[in-house]
């Protein structure tokens, strides 16, 4: 399978959540050291975020990365050089962000990390560490999100973009008492 269409099945993969992987957070750290090898005055800080970071948790097998930029600018001029360094995006769904950036790596046809970068310490990245955090600190919450997770990923199999807008009412649930 060449580049261009491993990309297009990864874009068009379906929603699949795995049993939990301990492999996960050296996923993640083998990433960051090459982040921060790469681009070594990019980023202020960089964070394993997403499902694949708590402990216990069934998540898609995609470890979701928060990098901590600047600003908006600042993340907008790394779009390309990230693009050299084995991420891809679209500037068009980038453009309909506001305050975030997106990419992935793929490999073989699957997604294999998202890389977000945000404005490190303004209230989005503060948000998505907290949630991190009360999933993490909370078994009680990580079982009521995983079993919500499942409903939501066999209603949405095929459209990533319903199942993650799933998601954000429980999160913004479970953030309503802090933020």
């Amino acid at each position: 399978m060449d580049e261009t269409e491993s990309l297009h099945r990864a874009i068009d993969e379906e929603v699949a959540l795995f049993p939990y992987d301990t492999a996960w957070p050296a996923l993640f750290e083998q990433e960051r050291d090459r982040l921060f090898d790469v681009f070594p005055s990019a980023f202020l800080a960089i964070e394993h975020i997403g499902s694949t970071s708590v402990p216990g948790l069934s998540a898609k097998p995609i470890i979701d990365i928060l990098a901590g930029v600047n600003s908006i600018a600042q993340a907008d001029g790394l779009l390309e050089p990230l693009c050299s360094a084995k991420y891809a995006t679209s500037m068009e769904y980038n453009a309909s962000l506001v305050g975030r950036r997106w990419l992935m790596r793929f490999a073989d046809g699957r997604r294999t990390h998202h890389l977000h970068l945000m404005v490190y310490g303004s209230e989005e990245w503060n948000r998505r560490l907290v949630f991190r955090n009360r999933l993490r600190q909370s078994a009680e919450l990580a079982q009521q999100y995983e079993m919500n997770k499942r409903q939501w990923a066999a209603a949405f199999k095929a459209d990533r973009e319903a199942y993650t807008a799933a998601k954000g009412s429980f999160i913004a649930e479970a953030l309503r008492d802090n933020i």
